[in-house]
């Protein structure tokens, strides 16, 4: 029987929809004060959310709510985090930020999310994340999640993992993802996982202008109990259904975030390696 999961189609019309919807994207509406001068649109609540559709643009805070409450970690989690050095603007630091490695799942969902698409076909949901300029595929024609991913007899993991999704209701998309790769991280705090980790994914629409986001994982080998990462709340760019619409660009939504090689080699070489300071913290290094 054929594996769905080796035909990783590229979804060229999917990029190519979400691109014209940057292309034709209003400017931004007046900036709500509670987001932190992210200039995430304040809009009314638009109507009511079309039924099983999260098609379009969104706009979002840019770093979303990391959770404060992270459950106890087992023995072999404690010691995978004491060798991450979160902070890739310090010369210390083995966040893969700082050499431009992909964030991969589930940090593309938690960090830098200024901005996130969603392209519709007839068997998966197309998530494009802004940093980077990442797809991702999320299967929903019922295929099962793959099984002992990682391990003898498994498909190999990925950075950005195996992904089905289902609609619970009207307006609310869950995604589950398994398999990605355990050299990614699950926030820039550092969090690691496993190849074993399970990830899911709430997007709510609760009207037309308007989703709510949530990410939550379970990895017992390396956390005692599942927990909510990070939570968003995002803004529908308007206008994108009208298709007769003339809307021009706004500074927000052409904003390209792409980490260049070149680019940080530099920055770390005249910067980060002298100062060698916690951008988080604002602490220095200890001297070697």
């Amino acid at each position: 029987m054929t594996n769905p999961w080796k035909y990783r189609i590229v979804a060229l019309l999917a990029v190519l929809a979400f691109s014209s919807l940057v292309a034709v994207a209003q400017n931004a509406q007046p900036a709500n004060p509670n987001e932190g001068g992210r200039r995430t649109p304040t809009l009314g609540p638009g109507g009511p959310a079309p039924v099983h559709d999260l098609s379009g643009t969104w706009l979002g805070p840019g770093e979303p709510n990391l959770s404060n409450r992270v459950p106890q970690m087992t023995p072999k989690g404690l010691a995978r985090l004491k060798l991450n050095i979160p902070d890739p603007f310090s010369a210390s630091s083995n966040d893969g930020w700082k050499t431009c490695d992909p964030f991969g799942m589930p940090r593309v969902a938690n960090n830098e999310v200024r901005e996130i698409g969603f392209a519709q076909m007839p068997d998966r949901v197309i998530i494009l994340e802004n940093f980077g300029k990442v797809w991702r595929e999320v299967w929903t024609d019922g295929r099962p999640l793959p099984k002992n991913v990682g391990h003898p007899g498994g498909l190999g993991p990925l950075w950005y993992g195996y992904s089905v999704g289902h609609w619970q209701g009207d307006n609310t998309l869950i995604v589950d993802t398994v398999g990605m790769d355990d050299k990614t991280w699950v926030d820039r705090r550092g969090y690691p996982h496993t190849v074993d980790a399970h990830v899911t994914e709430t997007y709510v629409r609760p009207d037309h202008n308007h989703m709510n986001f949530t990410e939550s994982m379970d990895d017992p080998a390396y956390y005692t109990g599942s927990f909510v990462i990070a939570k968003a709340d995002y803004a529908w760019i308007t206008g994108e259904d009208n298709p007769k619409a003339a809307i021009p660009f706004s500074d927000e939504q052409a904003y390209e975030q792409i980490c260049i090689p070149s680019a940080i080699i530099e920055y770390n070489k005249l910067l980060a390696d002298q100062a060698d300071e916690d951008a988080a913290s604002g602490s220095k290094k200890p001297a070697k």
